[in-house]
């Protein structure tokens, strides 16, 4: 043989036991983090912006309100498809949301040769921090505005049996499924997008507490259980909540209202989470308790009275006689 030929065997005879060697990849693992999103504005810098874009692709855009205008730090979504765009909460106060989603708006219409696009405004569900910057799409034209009782969200997305019912939705070449999920609060909703596979999952699941009213265990825990048997064989990419309330140490919240938060946890969350969540809420029943997991905390809250399906009926007024 000759030196060559024995040297370069050599080579690949080290290179193969230094693989070896290495640990074999944990295929029930959760997928790398550390591409999916640039970091994140965190109420660390005054310098920061009010608001932080990220497109995740060509047609899905992520935006995070700053810590510094509200400590909720939400984020909000705006996913577009060919006949319409749709927005996923409008903020939890203290800016203006509408100029920025209306310069997403215009860069993607610019990218696909449109003037314009009709928007939908949706809501992962009605509690405050989600729902702040309606009033400043109200009048905006080609848009609407869905409301914030469990009977508008049913009516709009046409689901006749709230919550049993998983509709699809078509925004024109991208359908999403929408899915009741009541528990966190009675018109939550979840949404799985067909085409990029992301499951968005409001505040019922991601790097938070989740926020349980005791009286509302079961209905929670069934809104679990509806949502992972929807997406068991979905292939879900990642789940994308509405907050960031964890530092990167598995287990550990960022203290409540925290002005900033430094060394935070990544927004995405792996699928694996959603059965975890589901066998830990079984496992308790009805009698909740504070349990940390890796990527969220169970926060059970005392009991509280529930928003009802529909809006009140307005009471007449009188006719003048």
């Amino acid at each position: 043989m000759m030196p060559g030929i024995v040297r370069s065997a050599t080579l690949i005879l080290i290179l193969s036991i230094l693989l070896l060697a290495l640990p074999a990849a944990d295929a029930a693992g959760p997928p790398s983090h550390s591409l999916l999103f640039k970091p994140w504005i965190n109420g660390v810098s005054a310098a920061e912006p009010q608001m932080q874009v990220q497109r995740y692709d060509d047609d899905t855009y992520v935006v995070r309100q700053s810590i510094l205008t509200n400590f909720e730090g939400p984020f909000l979504y705006v996913l577009f498809g060919s006949d319409r765009a749709l927005l996923i909460d409008t903020g939890a106060g203290g800016l203006k949301v509408r100029p920025v989603i209306d310069r997403v708006i215009a860069e993607w219409a610019a990218r696909h040769h449109r003037a314009s696009v009709p928007l939908i405004v949706a809501h992962s569900h009605s509690h405050g921090d989600h729902h702040q910057g309606d009033a400043e799409f109200q009048d905006r034209p080609d848009t609407t505005v869905i409301g914030l009782y469990p009977k508008d969200v049913a009516d709009f997305f046409k689901i006749a049996d709230w919550p049993n019912q998983i509709v699809p939705y078509d925004l024109g070449g991208r359908a999403l499924d929408i899915i009741p999920t009541p528990g966190h609060q009675s018109a939550h909703i979840m949404i799985f997008d067909r085409n990029t596979r992301l499951l968005f999952s409001g505040d019922s699941l991601g790097p938070y507490r989740l926020y349980i009213p005791m009286n509302e265990a079961k209905t929670y825990r069934d809104s679990i259980d509806r949502v992972a048997a929807f997406t068991r064989e979905k292939h879900v990419s990642w789940i994308l909540g509405a907050h960031i309330e964890m530092t990167s140490k598995p287990g550990e919240l960022i203290p409540d209202e925290a002005p900033g938060h430094p060394d935070e946890h990544v927004l995405e969350i792996s699928y694996s989470n959603l059965p975890e969540l589901q066998s830990a809420l079984h496992a308790m029943g009805d009698n909740l308790e504070q349990q940390a997991h890796r990527d969220f905390v169970i926060f059970p809250r005392p009991a509280r009275e529930q928003q009802p399906f529909a809006p009140p009926t307005p009471t007449p007024t009188p006719t003048p006689k």
